[in-house]
């Protein structure tokens, strides 16, 4: 039977052993791929599509929400989505309606 001590440099031993070859076939991978990308002209979108992020940022720019509430001290507006901003936050809303 192992002891403790000598199973644990063999944990340790795997575990670089495991660290060294991930790091050479992940740079494999990563050849591999830049190959084909260069050879077929590939773009990030031709792999991966639209991102979802894209698609946020798209239709967020294309909608904007017009502001339901004006600070009239300061010119603030806030368009009553999201936090309340401190101005409003605890007050009738009404009065600061446009």
């Amino acid at each position: 039977m192992s002891s403790l001590a000598e199973l644990i440099k063999q944990r340790e031993a795997l575990e670089a052993q495991i660290a060294q070859v991930r790091q050479t076939e992940l740079a494999d991978a990563v050849a591999k791929v830049r190959a084909l990308v260069a050879e077929f002209g590939l773009t990030t979108q031709d792999i991966f599509g639209k991102g979802k992020s894209a698609t946020k940022v798209a239709s967020a720019s294309k909608n904007p929400v017009a502001p339901k509430y004006r600070d009239p001290s300061t010119g603030q507006t806030w368009t009553g989505r999201g936090k309340a901003p401190k101005w409003i936050d605890g007050k009738d809303r009404a009065q600061f309606a446009i």
